[in-house]
C-alpha cells in the first residue's frame, strides 16, 4: 500500500510493538509556500528627497503599528470608546469562548496519552435455581467485591500525537480568529466614529448655510418691498432656504444610526447612549505600512488559514494510522469474597493482565477513501491559505491607492471650494448693486454648498480609508501573539 511508510512495519506481536512506541505515520507539516511578496507596495509613494542629500536612518518603530493602533489619531473620545470594546462587546466575548473551547480540546486530546483507571465496590446476594444441573443448585450466597481496571492503548503509530497536533493547530487558528474578530470590531468602531464625525461636519456646514440663506431671504424680501427685487427672487430665496433646511434635518437620520451602531459595538443599549456633536477637524495621520513581506506575519486571518493547513496535514496522519493494528493493554485486580469478614484479605485477591492487537483486514476501500479525502482537504486548505495572502495584498494596495487618490482629490477640492466662495461673494455684491437677479446668487449658493459638502465627504473618506488600511495591515498584531500550548 502506498500509504504505509517503510519505517513502520506492521507488527502484530505485542512485545515487539511496544519497542516501536513513538513511531508517527503521515507527513510532517511543512508550511506551504505563499505567493511571492513584492519588494514594495505598488501604491505606496516613494520617500521624498531628503534635505541636503542626507538620509535619516529608519528606526524599528517607524514601519510598525502599535497594538493600540487607534491612538495614532490622537482622539481621546475614540480612545475611550475603543477601550470599552474588549470589556463589553458580546461578539468578542463569544469569540473568546470559542477560543477557550478549542484550547480545552487540546487537553482532551492529550489525555489519550495516558491509561484510564476505574475502580469500585459491588455487593450482591444471589440464589441459584433448584433445577439447574449443578452442585450449586438451590444455593443462596453473598458476593462482596472491590475491583479496579486499567486500560491503555499505547500510541504506537502516532494517532494520538497527530490528534494533539491537530487540536493544537485548531486552537491556534481559533486564537487568530479571535484576534481577527477583535480587529474587525475595533476597526468598525473607528469607521462608524469617523463617519459620525463626518456627518457632524456636514451638520455644522448646513447649519451655517441655513443661517446665511435666512439672511439672503430677508434681504430679498426687503428689496422686494422696496420695488428693487421681484416676487420670483423672493420665491427662489425661500426655496433655497427651505431646501437647505431639509438637508440639514436629513443628516440626523444617518447620524443616529451610526450612534446606535457605536453603542452596540461597546456593549451598551442604544437607548442610553449618545455622543455630542463633534465636527471632524482632526489631522489625518500617516500610516506606517512597512514592507509586503511583513504582511504574512501581521494578519491574523492569514495566520488562522496557515494553522488550519497544519491541522489538515495532521488529519492525513490520523487517517493513515487506521491501516495499523489497534493494540490495547488491560489489567484487572481487586478482592472478592462471599463473606464480608474475609473481603479485604490476601486469599481474596484476584488479578488479570492481558492485551490484544486487532488489524482490520477488509473495509471495501473505506480507509483508502478517508485518507484521500484528508489529502484533498489539505490541498484545499493550502489553496485557501494562499488565497488569503493574495487578498491581503489586494486590500493593502486598495487602501493605499484610496488614500493617495483622495489626498490628490482633497487638494483639488479645496481649490474648488475657495473658488465657489469667491464666486458667491462676487454674485452677492452684484445682486446688492442691482446688476443681476437673484438667480445668479442662487446658482453660486448651490455650487458653494455642493463643493463644501464634497470636501467634507472626501475628508471622511480619507479617515475611513486610513482605518481600512490599518485593518488590512493587521492592526499591530503579529504571529508571536499566538499561544504555544
Amino acid at each position: 500500500m502506498r500509504f504505509l511508510p517503510g519505517r513502520c512495519r506492521p507488527l502484530l506481536a505485542a512485545a515487539l510493538s511496544l519497542t516501536l512506541a513513538g513511531c508517527t505515520v503521515g507527513p510532517n507539516y511543512q508550511r506551504p509556500s505563499p505567493p511571492p511578496a513584492p519588494a514594495a507596495y505598488k501604491e505606496l509613494p516613494p520617500p521624498p528627497n531628503p534635505p541636503n542629500g542626507t538620509w535619516k536612518q529608519a528606526q524599528p518603530s517607524d514601519a510598525t503599528l502599535k497594538g493600540k493602533w487607534w491612538e495614532i489619531y490622537n482622539d481621546s473620545r475614540l480612545n475611550d470608546l475603543e477601550e470599552k470594546v474588549a470589556v463589553s462587546n458580546q461578539t468578542l466575548k463569544a469569540a473568546v469562548e470559542q477560543y477557550l473551547q478549542a484550547r480545552e480540546q487540546v487537553r482532551v486530546a492529550r489525555s489519550s496519552y495516558y491509561p484510564t483507571l476505574s475502580a469500585g465496590p459491588s455487593i450482591s446476594r444471589q440464589r441459584t435455581s433448584d433445577n439447574q444441573p449443578s452442585a450449586t443448585k438451590g444455593l443462596t450466597y453473598n458476593t462482596f467485591s472491590i475491583a479496579g481496571q486499567v486500560l491503555w492503548e499505547p500510541d504506537l503509530w502516532g494517532q494520538i500525537r497527530r490528534t494533539v497536533e491537530q487540536a493544537r493547530a485548531n486552537a491556534q487558528a481559533s486564537a487568530a480568529d479571535l484576534a481577527n474578530v477583535e480587529l474587525s470590531l475595533r476597526s468598525e468602531l473607528a469607521l462608524d466614529y469617523f463617519e459620525l464625525r463626518g456627518l457632524d461636519t456636514q451638520k455644522q456646514l448646513l447649519d451655517t448655510t441655513v443661517a446665511a440663506d435666512a439672511d439672503y431671504l430677508q434681504l430679498t424680501q426687503v428689496r422686494f418691498k422696496g420695488g428693487v427685487a421681484t416676487d420670483v427672487d423672493v420665491a427662489q430665496a425661500e426655496t433655497q432656504y427651505e431646501s437647505v433646511k431639509a438637508q440639514d434635518i436629513d443628516v440626523g437620520v444617518a447620524r443616529a444610526q451610526f450612534e446606535h451602531a457605536i453603542a452596540t459595538l461597546i456593549g451598551v443599549s442604544a437607548s442610553s447612549f449618545s455622543l455630542p456633536q463633534m465636527p471632524l477637524t482632526l489631522a489625518l495621520p500617516a500610516i506606517p505600512a512597512g514592507v509586503p513581506s511583513q504582511l504574512l506575519e501581521r494578519r491574523p486571518d492569514i495566520a488562522g488559514a496557515e494553522r488550519r493547513t497544519d491541522a489538515a496535514n495532521a488529519q492525513i496522519g490520523i487517517a493513515i494510522s487506521a491501516y495499523y493494528p489497534n493494540v490495547t493493554l488491560n489489567g484487572n485486580g481487586g478482592f472478592a469474597s462471599q463473606n464480608a469478614g474475609t473481603w479485604i484479605q490476601g486469599p481474596s485477591a484476584l488479578w488479570s493482565l492481558g492485551g490484544s492487537a486487532v488489524e482490520l483486514l477488509f473495509d471495501a476501500g473505506r480507509r483508502h477513501a478517508i485518507t484521500d479525502q484528508a489529502r484533498e482537504a489539505y490541498e484545499g486548505q493550502t489553496a485557501n491559505y494562499r488565497e488569503s495572502v493574495l487578498n491581503a495584498f489586494q486590500e493593502v494596495e486598495d487602501n493605499l491607492a484610496a488614500l493617495r487618490i483622495l489626498n490628490d482629490e482633497a487638494a483639488t477640492q479645496t481649490a474648488a471650494v475657495d473658488a465657489s466662495i469667491r464666486s458667491l461673494n462676487l454674485s452677492t455684491n452684484r445682486y446688492k448693486g442691482g446688476v443681476t437677479t437673484y438667480l445668479e446668487v442662487l446658482i453660486a449658493q448651490t455650487t458653494q454648498l455642493s463643493n463644501q459638502r464634497t470636501q467634507a465627504d472626501i475628508t471622511t473618506r480619507q479617515f475611513a480609508a486610513s482605518v481600512q488600511l490599518i485593518k488590512a495591515l493587521g492592526g499591530g498584531w503579529d504571529t508571536s501573539q499566538l499561544p504555544t500550548m
